[in-house]
């Protein structure tokens, strides 16, 4: 069985710049269907590109990654996985921003290793998997 990994909304702006090679071949080594996105990124990433006014070759370039891997949806497992993240961390005394959250709680739920450079996310519960590509 292949290993499913969810990548965070930093990994893919790394991706759509194509300028780090260590990162496109790690992305590439690893098998089409195994790489996913939550729809969350999918709308930060959207955001981006219209606060930019949509340039072409940003456009051309999400456009590009987003073939290569599946936009999962937000559910309401999703959502009941992120309220019970979020308590567990509130009564530690960790926050983390919401579209983290979000992420977080929908690559624990999914089963998914979430792939980021985001150091907030290492402040997580033992449930979610975190790798660094």
């Amino acid at each position: 069985m292949s290993h499913r990994y969810m990548l965070d909304t930093n990994i893919v702006s790394h991706i759509m710049q194509g300028r780090d090679t260590a990162l496109l071949e790690k992305l590439a080594s690893v098998l089409v269907g195994d790489v996913v996105i939550s729809s969350v990124t999918l709308a930060e990433l959207q955001y981006g590109l219209h606060r930019k006014g949509q340039p072409a070759r940003l456009k051309h370039a999400m456009d590009q990654v987003l073939l290569r891997m599946d936009v999962l949806p937000w559910d309401e497992t999703v959502a009941q996985c992120y309220g019970e993240l979020c308590a567990a961390l509130e009564a530690r005394g960790i926050n983390l921003g919401d579209l983290d959250m979000m992420i977080a709680a929908h690559a624990v739920a999914a089963g998914a290793t979430l792939v980021s450079r985001d150091k907030a996310f290492r402040q997580m519960p033992d449930r979610l998997s975190v790798e660094v590509w």
